[in-house]
């Protein structure tokens, strides 16, 4: 006895290429509209703190007074995904949010790579 195959995605079913796409788009854009200033300061921080070796989140670079908020959150995902393509950092887990804003919502927390960290010594 063999089950019958239907080539129809069921209804609530995510494409997991169309989800990835998306997710792309939405980086280019947010980075495609964010203050070149507020980008720039915005990776020397993340530089900044990858260089400590220890993990950090968005909310660690404004205390620390190296990065304001930026005009929209989106701006923070395009900043974290760009520096972790570029090997500077690396996913280190999820916490909640120090953030006020995002009411203690899980966030990705972030460390610098060994190798970035090597070659910024």
């Amino acid at each position: 006895m063999t089950q019958l195959q239907l080539p129809i995605a069921t209804q609530g079913t995510v494409s997991a290429a169309a989800a990835q796409a998306a997710k792309a788009d939405g980086i280019a854009r947010a980075a495609a509209n964010t203050s070149p200033d507020w980008a720039t300061a915005c990776r020397a921080a993340i530089e900044l703190m990858a260089r400590r070796g220890v993990p950090f989140q968005a909310a660690d670079l404004i205390a620390e007074g190296l990065v304001d908020e930026p005009d929209h959150p989106a701006r923070w995902g395009a900043a974290f995904n760009g520096a972790a393509r570029a090997g500077v950092i690396e996913e280190a887990g999820y916490v909640r949010s120090k953030r006020a804003t995002v009411h203690g919502s899980i966030c990705k927390q972030w460390t610098g790579t060994t190798s970035f960290r090597r070659t910024a010594a």
